[in-house]
């Protein structure tokens, strides 16, 4: 709907500068309509404590240098350490050679040789760089022709009311193929949506939001962060074994059964614990008339259809047995099958060709040019990404040749051996969870986490044979539960701007409480399915096991 985009400094002077609503009182007489006796309604009936809480992280995050800077400092900072440990003899046992690996120097001559004449290298040879470009491409093309926003408003349309809520959360979470259309497109449709039902609309809002951004990691589609998370979990596993390969496959079934899980959770806490405390709407925002597609966007969806079906048949026909074009002559097993090594490629022309298909038929796309165009703006939201894979690809290039990420697997796999953790594989990864969670709060960015955390928990796990696919999935499940909870979050200040157009005087400790309860649903019951997943041995992909072989 035209009035569901907002425009930050706007919404900012509607409510005062951003200081102003991060110390401002959350109250019960925000919410008029009725005594707020949920659970969840102690936080904002008592709004000092948590107040102090977000005023907290707030501060501690702001104090963070940027994501990009702070690779730049890291990866100074192991060129320091590297002399300094290999001044100390500090050395290990590698587990697979028996040989004795020790810190290599990189504040020698050699070392600044090696980093000036390798920098270049360093960062095309980056593993999610040219994943993310290429994904990016298509799904940019997806998206600017009206296909991605055409299709979710006919999920979400197609529902009777009674399913509106899972459908909207299931909507949500699958929006996250798509980079950040669903806090664009998603979370403002659901409110205006449920406004037009005659239902509370920030209950749509944040209904929405708890799938688009707390359910970040569940999805049935394969998206660009499962390519960029599986090339920084092969480059960290490569440490340990060179020719590990991990797949962006990695956790698809694990995946699978999580968006069922949200889309059911979500409609619990959505219908149980919200819905009841916001009760009925008294506000003034107007309501608007959500606009069916026209026949233009069904036509054009019926041609990306035909075109997706296309696409498919030639693939499933490329699979078949006995010599099928997709097939890898040396192996018959899936996960070795040109489809899965060339996944990426698959992942752009499932969006490319539908997108171009879609804007040709609706009438968006006019010619080659508008194509093309569509292809610039997707790039223009990877500039900053590629700022940071400069500098976060020579962090990890100082941390390989200084060994420090042997080193430092070797010896934290030796603690835990030592004090018996190895057995308990449940709470190992229940402790990455964890961990990944906490981090989550201050540094929102998967891939930047990813790229921090994976040189060291993918090694040290591995030297106790979990898979790096499994590590990867418990970092996962903890980097989307607290999403909704940080301030910090790029899109935290547009999905707060959606909130204060039904409720001006909504402060964003409402808005944390709200999503609250989201939160700890979605970490008691995520946590429980990764233990039972672990417990019974299920494979979390394609030839993705849990645990290493010899």
């Amino acid at each position: 709907p035209r009035s569901a985009h907002f425009n930050w400094p706007d919404a900012a002077a509607q409510n005062g500068d951003n200081r102003t609503r991060l110390n401002a009182t959350s109250s019960p007489s925000r919410y008029p309509m009725r005594s707020l006796t949920s659970p969840t309604a102690t936080l904002l009936a008592k709004p000092s404590r948590f107040q102090h809480f977000l005023n907290l992280v707030e501060k501690t995050g702001n104090a963070l240098p940027n994501p990009a800077s702070m690779f730049a400092l890291l990866a100074l900072a192991v060129v320091v350490l590297s002399a300094i440990l290999h001044s100390a003899g500090i050395t290990v046992l590698h587990p697979v050679t028996g040989e004795a690996v020790g810190v290599v120097n990189l504040l020698s001559v050699e070392g600044l040789q090696r980093i000036l004449l390798e920098a270049e290298r360093n960062f095309l040879a980056y593993p999610p760089l040219g994943i993310a470009l290429m994904c990016l491409i298509g799904i940019g093309i997806a998206e600017q022709s009206g296909l991605m926003s055409a299709g979710l408003r006919l999920v979400v349309f197609a529902s009777p009311r009674k399913l509106i809520t899972p459908m909207v959360v299931f909507a949500a979470v699958l929006s996250n193929a798509g980079s950040e259309l669903g806090y664009v497109l998603v979370v403002p449709l659901a409110g205006a949506l449920y406004h037009s039902l005659g239902r509370h609309p920030i209950l749509g809002l944040a209904a929405a939001f708890a799938g688009v951004s707390g359910g970040y990691s569940a999805n049935i589609l394969l998206g660009a962060i499962d390519v960029l998370l599986a090339g920084l979990s092969q480059a960290a596993a490569q440490l340990v074994e060179p020719t590990y390969r991990v797949a962006p496959t990695a956790n698809y079934y694990f995946m699978v059964v999580s968006a069922l899980l949200i889309a059911v959770a979500g409609t619990f806490v959505t219908e149980k614990i919200i819905a009841p405390r916001l009760g009925e709407y008294r506000g003034d925002a107007p309501r608007d008339d959500l606009k069916p597609l026209s026949h233009a966007e069904k036509r054009g969806l019926l041609f990306a259809l035909l075109t997706v079906t296309v696409i498919t048949a030639l693939v499933v026909w490329g699979l078949l047995p006995g010599g099928g074009f997709l097939q890898n002559p040396g192996s018959t097993e899936l996960k070795d099958s040109v489809f899965i090594r060339g996944l990426v490629s698959f992942i752009f022309l499932y969006a490319l060709l539908p997108g171009i298909v879609y804007g040709v038929a609706a009438g968006s796309f006019k010619n080659d040019h508008d194509i093309v165009a569509g292809m610039v703006h997707s790039m223009k939201s990877l500039a900053s990404f590629i700022v940071l894979a400069f500098f976060a690809s020579q962090f990890i290039a100082y941390f390989n040749w200084a060994n420090l990420g042997i080193v430092t697997a070797v010896s934290g796999a030796n603690f835990i051996t030592h004090i018996g953790l190895e057995q308990m594989p449940g709470l190992l990864m229940i402790a990455v969870l964890l961990f990944a969670a906490a981090v989550n709060m201050l540094m929102t960015s998967a891939s930047a986490k990813w790229a921090l955390l994976a040189p060291v928990f993918v090694p040290m796990f591995m030297l106790l044979g979990f898979s790096p696919e499994l590590v990867q999935c418990a970092f996962r499940i903890g980097d989307s539960i607290t999403n909704i909870l940080t301030p910090l979050m790029n899109y935290f200040p547009l999905v707060f701007t959606f909130f204060i157009k039904y409720e001006p005087k909504t402060g964003i400790g409402t808005v944390i409480a709200l999503m609250l309860p989201y939160s700890i649903v979605f970490g008691l019951l995520w946590t429980a399915l990764l233990v039972m997943w672990v417990t019974f041995g299920i494979p979390l992909g394609p030839g993705a096991e849990l645990y290493l072989g010899s």
